[in-house]
Order: C-alpha cells, then sequence, then structure tokens
C-alpha cells in the first residue's frame, strides 16, 4: 500500500493535525506493515502559485506540461494517482482551508487532466481510493455547541469529488486553544475515534477476508 501524506500546518511535525495524521497512518500500517509513506509537506510554502501558462492552458489546448507550474502539477498529480490511500492533515484558518492546502488543490485539479467538463457537468478521471482528513481548529465546529461554522469540510469533500476521490473521511481535534489539561483530553478522544473507526472499518470486511484501501 502506498499512502500519500500531505502535511499543511506551518507547524509541521509539531501540528496537532500532523499528530492526528500520525494515529491514522498507524491504522493503516497494522493492516499492511509494509505499507509506504509519501511525505508531501507544504506548510510552510513549497508550492508556488499557478502561473501564467498554466491559466492560459486551462482555456486551450496549449501543452505547457514541461514549463513553470504545470511541471509542478503534474508532479503532484502523478503523485495522487500513485498512492492508494491519501492522508490530508490540515488546521482551520479562518473557518476554511489554509492557503498552502488551497495551492495544492488548485494545482491538481486540472481540466482534461483530473476532470473533464461534460454536458452534465464537471465529471472527474481519478481512480477512487480513500481520502482521509485529519483537522486541527482551536474553536469548535461541531458538536451540540459550535463556537463557529465550517467552511473547510463541505469544500473539501466536493472538490475532491469533483476529481473522482468520493471516499473522503475526516477525523479533528478541536478546541486546541484549551489549558494544556484539557488538550491533552481532545486528543484522547481524537484518537480513539480514529482507533473505533479502523476496527469498525475491519469488522466491516472482515468477510472478504481483509479491507480494501
Amino acid at each position: 500500500m502506498k499512502v500519500l501524506h500531505v502535511s499543511c500546518s506551518p507547524r509541521r511535525q509539531a501540528a496537532e493535525s500532523y499528530r492526528l495524521a500520525q494515529q491514522i497512518i498507524d491504522q493503516l500500517r497494522q493492516t499492511d506493515p509494509g505499507a509506504i509513506v509519501i511525505d508531501r509537506m507544504i506548510g510552510h510554502g513549497i508550492i508556488l502559485p499557478i502561473d501564467e501558462d498554466y491559466a492560459v492552458s486551462q482555456g486551450s489546448s496549449k501543452d505547457v506540461s514541461r514549463l513553470g507550474s504545470m511541471a509542478k502539477s503534474e508532479q503532484l498529480i502523478l503523485e495522487l494517482e500513485n498512492a492508494d490511500v491519501v492522508v490530508i492533515s490540515t488546521p482551520m484558518h479562518n473557518l476554511t482551508l489554509p492557503a498552502t492546502l488551497k495551492l495544492w488543490i488548485d494545482h491538481i485539479v486540472r481540466t482534461r487532466r483530473t476532470f473533464n467538463i461534460t454536458n452534465v457537468g464537471k465529471v472527474g478521471t481519478l481512480h477512487n481510493r480513500p481520502v482521509y482528513v485529519a483537522i486541527s481548529s482551536g474553536g469548535r465546529f461541531s458538536g451540540e455547541h459550535p463556537q463557529q461554522p465550517d467552511f473547510l469540510t463541505p469544500y473539501l469533500k466536493a472538490i475532491l469529488g469533483m476529481i473522482g476521490l468520493h471516499k473522503v473521511t475526516t477525523f479533528s481535534v478541536q478546541g486546541t486553544g484549551s489549558h494544556s489539561d484539557a488538550l491533552a483530553s481532545l486528543r484522547r478522544n481524537a484518537d480513539q475515534t480514529v482507533r473505533d473507526y479502523f476496527a469498525s472499518l475491519h469488522r466491516d470486511q472482515s468477510h472478504v477476508g481483509s479491507v480494501a484501501y
């Protein structure tokens, strides 16, 4: 199994979202101890915005696949295509996704490459595979008394679905701005949610002998 981990926090390995993503990856490795994990660290601004050639190509058939940001786009898309499972770890910034994750999306969501425009709308061309999203947020955006709206989760599910990735499952650790004792409890609860999910996944698919990713 090849796992692509897209890490979006500028805090890198110190980020709560990164820590939660490692819990997901650990569960995947329990299923396949030989799993290969490709870490795509983008939180520190390694991906530049799309350039003019890329933008112009989206409205024409001009081949600029070896130029500028189109070459980066192709690299990122190939990483995605070669992965059996995708894990995205991201903070929630200002109620939505951080700019670094949006840049990655701008590169992988490409007309005539990862989606086609048809009479019925935009249709994804990528083979469907599981996508797990680990979200960290200083405030609470779900549950009985959310403190803020969530524009990250619905957007991410919609845009990934547009390129053919419909199996999106989200996990979150919310309220990370709390004091240390509360944060420790929040981490434990988030980790337990991940373990419970994968345990349920194994039970549901035990009749075929293994979990299919």
